[in-house]
């Protein structure tokens, strides 16, 4: 069922639906052989029970229950618990660029979150949900009925991107509450402190939880494509330019490609996964060409 939402984009959920994202890191846990588990040899609890899906192992089914219930059910473990996914989604003022495209950089992340959301319930996998700018927002702790996906297209309309963005202090939060390793996907135009975020990634890296950083940015913003006297503000601050683009526009295009090699150098450093998204581009075939590269390499970047 497809999200009755204004970002449900067909055409991405239908192009990645024959795909996986699964996590290349040891995470707890894994159902059906999705993810990898660093913990076979240990004692494991029964934690509850699922539907079974084509695939499961049959020794796991409880004829008992089949008995009571006429329905096949497997008992799942706390060793089996599919990998825990958390978008944490930037809606901060600057994501509410938009140039000439139809969507703004937060309509375009947010439409990639619902999309990948589908995917991710789809393999069993709890998908959860937090909306930042200087602080955390909103925050939806991780579920794999597919429902959830539901409920986050929904907080995800509702939201207004507003103030500064502070992602480096979210992700020492985030670290803090996290109770078992997950996988964080960064969803952001990363226009932030980056020595803080790079903090924070470490601290997510030393306790074992697994992140991928999609960078969402609209085409002007590299390009700097306008042309005349134009007025420059600052979205997130007070500041004001008035110039004419063509006189600074080869040493901004110069700083802004270092900056964009530099994340991308920090977070292979980190062996953290960088995509960069462009609004421009037609979510479904960005979509499809992460997944596929992310699944034929073991690495997304683009």
């Amino acid at each position: 069922m497809l999200p009755s939402r204004k970002y449900s984009d067909p055409d991405a959920i239908a192009r990645i639906a024959d795909l996986t994202l699964r996590a290349r890191r040891l995470v707890e846990g894994a159902i059906s052989g999705q993810h990898k588990s660093p913990f076979h040899g240990f004692n494991i609890e029964f934690a509850e029970y699922r539907e079974y899906t084509p695939g499961d192992d049959l020794r796991r089914l409880d004829w008992r229950l089949f008995a009571r219930s006429d329905r096949h059910y497997i008992k799942q473990y706390e060793e089996e618990s599919n990998v825990r996914v958390t978008f944490v989604v930037d809606a901060s003022a600057s994501m509410n660029y938009r140039g000439s495209t139809a969507l703004s950089k937060f309509d375009y992340a947010a439409t990639l979150v619902v999309a990948l959301s589908m995917l991710l319930t789809r393999q069993q996998d709890p998908v959860g949900l937090v909306l930042f700018d200087e602080k955390a927002n909103t925050v939806l702790p991780p579920n794999a009925k597919q429902a959830q996906v539901m409920v986050m297209a929904g907080l995800l309309e509702k939201c207004t991107p507003a103030r500064r963005t502070d992602l480096g202090g979210l992700l020492r939060s985030v670290t803090d509450q996290l109770r078992r390793r997950s996988l964080l996907v960064i969803v952001s135009d990363l226009f932030t402190d980056l020595e803080s975020v790079y903090d924070g990634l470490n601290r997510l890296r030393f306790q074992g939880h697994e992140v991928l950083i999609l960078q969402v940015l609209d085409r002007d913003e590299v390009e700097l494509p306008f042309d005349g006297p134009t007025l420059f503000r600052d979205i997130e601050g007070d500041e004001e330019l008035f110039a004419e683009p063509w006189g600074f526009r080869r040493s901004y295009q110069q700083a802004l490609n270092e900056f964009l090699d530099g994340v991308r150098r920090e977070c292979g450093k980190r062996d953290y996964d960088h995509v960069r998204f462009f609004t421009d581009e037609p979510l479904g075939a960005a979509l499809s060409l992460f997944l596929h590269s992310r699944e034929q390499t073991g690495r997304g970047a683009r």
